[in-house]
């Protein structure tokens, strides 16, 4: 079972990355997801999520840095909620 479940972790953690990655080839796709938190400068933030979002992945893919990017994960759920929350 626990092989399965870094298995998993491993493919989510590279899904991840590889959206990550996608901010910086079709930014356009991500500017209406973006606006909601950072209406100004969206694209200069579609930049930086893709750059966390890669990081993030690629630490969760590999089983050394799971623990760490689990916890940079949620640090950056909170920090995309609470700007979604102080633009309202």
């Amino acid at each position: 079972m626990p092989q399965q479940n870094s298995r998993a972790a491993t493919v989510a953690g590279l899904v991840l990355a590889g959206t990550g990655l996608s901010h910086f080839v079709v930014p356009q796709v991500y500017e209406s997801f973006t606006k909601p938190a950072f209406p100004d400068n969206t694209r200069t933030h579609v930049y930086i999520d893709g750059g966390i979002e890669t990081v993030v992945g690629l630490g969760l893919a590999a089983r050394k840095t799971r623990k760490l990017a689990l916890a940079g994960l949620v640090a950056y759920l909170l920090y995309l909620g609470g700007n979604v929350v102080r633009q309202k």
